[in-house]
């Protein structure tokens, strides 16, 4: 795809080896996996989204010491984690990794998805996940153009039983959301999963819809969970996730005061050059990842854009 030879050509030093995907398909195109602790109704959620692209039978949660509940009678499979006393991310990436390198033998592709992000293809080009995968015989990886959801201060809170994309229309594009989300060769996922030790590309066709802040409440919940867990065993510390309620929500409120300001543009994926940018070279030799930039500095300095009519409805 475009752009992946500039970026293997760009690294200096020797060229790292490039991994190569199984020359034979699977019977199954697609696994999807996720991480998901006290994830709520939010959890829920995830499963029936990717069960509609996929199929239950083919979602794995991995369940790291839920208490609320909400990991049971899914009807997904479910791996419940010991109680992680090694370093968090890196635990959790080799986990991720580790299972899609299986999931691998069995599957041509595997996407991992946290539980507040929804993956779609283009609605207007594909009939669903697994159709996009199997049209793309020759990709390594892809990146999903990371879209964060917006609760504007007109719109009610969200209904659990109706679709997001509807009672949502609007969101902020994000480059650091641009993930390697889908992958078909058994390269690890690094910086809690914005690079891969594998070169990709962002694919204009996928998108990522982050529901973190597509609603007030749920967002303040998750601020208050995620920030207990930093201060009790130190994850993500030096992300978002140490922002307490009160500051996550001004950030949301920052990013909808724009739709009040202006009428928003509707959303269009970057081409050329500008989807090139999305896929940057990491670190460490072999890494390539989303562009470095919080997901805060994102929300309060770039454009709210509209969704585009075709996905509302969508997930």
């Amino acid at each position: 795809m475009r752009g992946l030879s500039r970026l293997v050509g760009d690294r200096p030093g020797p060229a790292p080896e490039v991994p190569s995907r199984r020359p034979e398909p699977a019977s199954a195109p697609l696994a999807v996996l996720t991480m998901a602790r006290d994830e709520g109704p939010m959890l829920r959620r995830w499963v029936e989204h990717y069960a509609r692209h996929v199929g239950a039978e083919h979602l794995v949660v991995v369940d790291d010491g839920t208490t609320d509940g909400s990991t049971d009678d899914l009807p997904c499979p479910v791996l419940r984690l010991p109680p992680i006393t090694r370093p968090f991310e890196r635990t959790r990436m080799g986990v991720l990794s580790g299972l899609a390198r299986g999931l691998l033998e069995a599957y041509d592709a595997v996407l991992f998805a946290d539980a507040d992000e929804l993956v779609v293809a283009d609605p207007d080009r594909w009939t669903d996940l697994g159709h996009l995968v199997r049209e793309r015989p020759e990709a390594l990886a892809l990146g999903a153009l990371g879209l964060n959801v917006l609760h504007a201060r007109d719109e009610a809170p969200l209904d659990p039983d109706a679709p997001v994309l509807g009672q949502r229309r609007h969101a902020t594009f994000v480059p650091l959301m641009c993930k390697p989300a889908l992958k078909w060769v058994a390269a690890d996922w690094v910086a809690a999963s914005h690079g891969l030790r594998a070169p990709y590309a962002v694919d204009p066709d996928l998108y990522l819809f982050h529901l973190k802040f597509a609603d007030r409440d749920h967002l303040r919940a998750v601020a208050d969970r995620r920030r207990a867990m930093v201060r009790a065993d130190g994850r993500a510390a030096g992300t978002s996730w140490s922002k307490g309620p009160e500051e996550m929500l001004e950030v949301l409120d920052r990013a909808a005061a724009r739709l009040a300001r202006s009428s928003p543009e509707t959303f269009r994926a970057p081409a050329g050059a500008d989807l090139d940018a999305l896929v940057v070279p990491g670190d460490d030799p072999g890494v390539w990842r989303a562009p470095k930039g919080g997901q805060v500095q994102a929300m309060v300095q770039r454009p709210a854009h509209r969704l585009a009519d075709r996905f509302l409805g969508l997930l």
